[in-house]
């Protein structure tokens, strides 16, 4: 099969034929027709994230946001016979310790990632371990292309919002109005919640005003936290953090209200390395509330795409472009000086 590979951190990936995957007794082979090109990408090909646990063994084929049909299962899958259309977690789960079994996957005690674990989907094949419990139905709706799209910065950006228990009416406030940012501001707006958009980028702040942010700030020109609290009279009720940025991270916590709650999505870069300050007295004063969020279960993709399949929900809205195998070295480069908008798919593998 064609496939994309990561043979050295920060150089263009190698594009050719690479053996096809076999399933074992639990896995499934897929078709991919949508591949996402995703941040965390970015972060597997400059290598970024060892401190967690999560720098690939090169090489590796990237990619974890994926749509296609099932080729082929192996002898002992039960749920899915060829000509399944399906999409994963980026996150697989074991099936068997505790967080899978009470319905958190992506807290599973052996998680593995697409990418990062293993070989993911920038490919025309990928092998999904453990298929049954991995591997998600699409609706007639769902097409493949909104499959990749909600792969993970979509789907983490609904479990996000989910995490930060706003309520209609509420102030959210979403820093960074990437992938994921602008995927926590659309599933923000659906459930009813007023939301603040916070970028550098003025171009970003239109986009994500086109998709139900009720205004922007500048974080170059403006004064975060000041804003935010002149804009909601008084702080948000709850505010997600989607870049892993100090600066970023501080700006949440501050503009929350008392009784807040912020959630952070965004990983951190070799800047932070995983650590960040915290105003502890402002939270044990104001009695805020931090949590972090990852991805989304495999429990909870039912609610998200009948949303989806209901027109209540629209995630190919933040497809920008759609790209062959052979581009994405350019919008791994892009991404690296912050040139890209909305989501990049392959949807040409050759």
């Amino acid at each position: 099969m064609r496939a994309a590979q990561i043979i050295e951190q920060r150089k263009p990936l190698r594009i050719g034929n690479v053996p096809d995957p076999t399933p074992g007794p639990h896995d499934v082979i897929v078709k991919v027709e949508a591949s996402g090109v995703c941040r965390s990408d970015w972060h597997a090909w400059m290598g970024d994230w060892a401190w967690i646990g999560l720098s690939p063994v090169l090489p590796i084929i990237p990619g974890h946001e994926l749509g296609g049909v099932v080729e082929e299962v192996g002898k002992e899958v039960k749920n899915f016979r060829p000509g399944d259309r399906v999409t994963t977690p980026f996150h697989e789960g074991c099936t068997h310790c505790s967080n899978c079994l009470s319905g958190h996957s992506n807290r599973c005690d052996n998680l593995q990632i697409f990418g990062f674990s293993y070989d993911g989907a920038y490919a025309e094949y990928v092998k999904v371990p453990n298929g049954d419990f991995n591997l998600v139905p699409l609706p007639d709706e769902v097409d493949a292309l909104t499959a990749a799209a909600i792969g993970c910065r979509y789907m983490t950006g609904y479990h996000g919002v989910i995490r930060s228990n706003v309520r209609p009416g509420n102030w959210i406030v979403v820093h960074g109005a990437g992938g994921v940012g602008l995927s926590a501001i659309q599933v923000a707006n659906a459930v009813g919640a007023q939301v603040i958009a916070v970028d550098v980028d003025d171009a970003k702040l239109d986009k994500a005003m086109a998709e139900g942010a009720v205004i922007g700030v500048n974080a170059r020109k403006d004064n975060v936290v000041e804003a935010i609290m002149e804009i909601t009279k008084g702080g948000a009720h709850a505010s997600i953090e989607a870049l892993g940025i100090q600066e970023t991270i501080l700006n949440s916590v501050l503009s929350l209200r008392k009784g807040g709650r912020h959630v952070q999505i965004g990983l951190t870069t070799s800047n932070e390395s995983g650590f960040v300050g915290l105003p502890v007295d402002v939270i044990t004063a104001k009695e805020l509330e931090v949590v972090g969020s990852l991805g989304n279960p495999r429990s909870d993709y039912n609610g998200l795409l009948a949303m989806i399949a209901q027109g209540k929900l629209n995630p190919k809205s933040l497809v920008s472009r759609e790209i062959s195998l052979d581009n994405v070295s350019d919008v791994l480069n892009d991404m690296s000086n912050y040139k890209t908008y909305g989501f990049n798919v392959i949807t040409k593998f050759n």
